[in-house]
């Protein structure tokens, strides 16, 4: 098996490429000094409704094998993909973040790949995730995926009063 860090050198003419061009990007297991930059990313993604550091710091320590970053050639936290273990073969994707500098680069992509593969490996039969109905980018690579939309539509209030979430499932 290819480490995940070597599996995904980025791309010529990528950004991530073009900011180191002797070291590649690459995905890797998070370690607990990436935390601090997890929690400036989320920010950056999700700036409405970011994860505080408290909340990152217990998925870590819950689920830390089931979580991999996006790093580029300086070194710097450009994504992360989070999902739980694999209880009775079902887990969940709990956020998946890139930041501006490299959406629509392929890197979202590859960090799903990466977890997805993973949690196979672990034994997970299907993955579940929400997603916010109207983010139509994230909703498109999901389907690309292989998840599948929830036959109910979006849930009114997953997440509290007007957090509607639509929840996709994919059997591995």
């Amino acid at each position: 098996m290819i480490p995940p860090r070597d599996r995904y050198p980025s791309a010529p003419g990528s950004f991530l490429s073009r900011t180191a061009r002797n070291r590649p990007a690459r995905i890797r297991a998070v370690t607990e000094t990436d935390l601090p930059e997890i929690v400036r990313v989320d920010k950056e993604a999700f700036p409405a409704a970011p994860y505080p550091f408290f909340v990152v710091r217990q998925f870590f320590d819950a689920f830390r094998e089931h979580m991999f970053v996006l790093e580029d050639g300086d070194g710097e936290l450009r994504g992360y993909v989070m999902s739980t273990g694999t209880d009775d073969a079902e887990s969940w994707i709990l956020s998946l973040a890139v930041t501006a500098e490299v959406r629509r680069q392929g890197w979202g992509r590859q960090l799903m790949t990466e977890v997805l593969s993973h949690l196979r490996g672990r034994g997970a039969h299907t993955v579940v995730l929400s997603v916010e109905p109207d983010n139509a980018t994230a909703i498109a690579l999901y389907d690309s995926l292989g998840f599948t939309p929830s036959p109910g539509g979006p849930v009114r209030d997953y997440f509290g009063p007007g957090e509607h979430r639509l929840l996709m499932t994919m059997a591995l």
